[in-house]
């Protein structure tokens, strides 16, 4: 079982991202997880969720300018047996042996990096088109953030026990679920929706999610409260490994 994910957000110049995907794509990853304990990984570029995730975005709190590096454009996902994989070795000692690398991950923006561990997990009905311990599905959200109090840490867990995490259940288009928390990072909680598509994420899931926006339903309480990185949640499509 997946149990630790390492996921790294930034954005990347124009003149360079034309090269550095090529490499990440061909050479790095594939590389990354013949690593002893790595079970998959996963790329995926950032493309919003639509005008109602617009207005959410705009409520969402945030840290102040230069607290959090702020990249968003790509979100990049290695999945282990254990968060613990990450640092026997230190991933990124691993990564600062080989110069080209080095070189090649320098050229990312706004880098912000956070290994979890999954708190919980949920099936949805579409369960069955990711087999076992293969990358998350062609579509996520994800968010990543902290919540303000210890009251509203009990709230938050009782929200996704007995709110989110049976609603997602039963979402047409979803995979699977995964509520993780921290082990290094900004970012004390996270959210993995995994979707079949971009398409089904928009089509059943939007509404669902739009109801932050109403005062009188509980996930509106949340959402105010917690205390989002720049560019979270993070919506987009799988370009590595490709989607069949």
């Amino acid at each position: 079982m997946d149990q630790g994910i390492r996921a790294v957000w930034y954005d990347l110049p124009a003149a360079s991202k034309e090269g550095y995907l090529s490499w990440l794509h061909n050479d790095y990853l594939p590389a990354v997880i013949s690593r002893p304990g790595i079970m998959w990984a996963a790329h995926y570029e950032v493309t919003g969720g639509g005008a109602n995730m617009d207005k959410i975005g705009e409520i969402l709190e945030r840290p102040e300018d230069g607290v959090v590096p702020a990249g968003q454009d790509y979100v990049l996902l290695v999945g282990a047996g254990s968060p613990h994989v990450f640092f026997k070795p230190i991933y990124e000692e691993v990564d600062a042996e080989d110069r080209l690398t080095v070189e090649m991950l320098s050229h990312r923006i706004g880098e912000r990096i956070c290994v979890f561990t999954e708190e919980a997990r949920i099936n949805g009905p579409e369960f069955d088109y990711r087999p076992v311990a293969s990358p998350p599905g062609p579509a996520i959200q994800m968010g990543n953030f902290r919540a303000e109090s210890l009251e509203d840490e009990a709230d938050l867990a009782a929200w996704y026990a007995q709110y989110r995490f049976p609603a997602m259940a039963r979402m047409k288009g979803c995979i699977a679920t995964r509520k993780l928390v921290s082990v290094m990072g900004w970012a004390k909680h996270s959210i993995l929706y995994e979707f079949t598509s971009l398409e089904a994420r928009h089509e059943h899931f939007q509404n669902h999610e739009s109801l932050a926006l109403d005062d009188k339903v509980w996930t509106n309480r949340v959402i105010n409260y917690t205390l989002h990185a720049p560019g979270s949640p993070s919506i987009g499509h799988r370009i590595w490994p490709a989607v069949d």
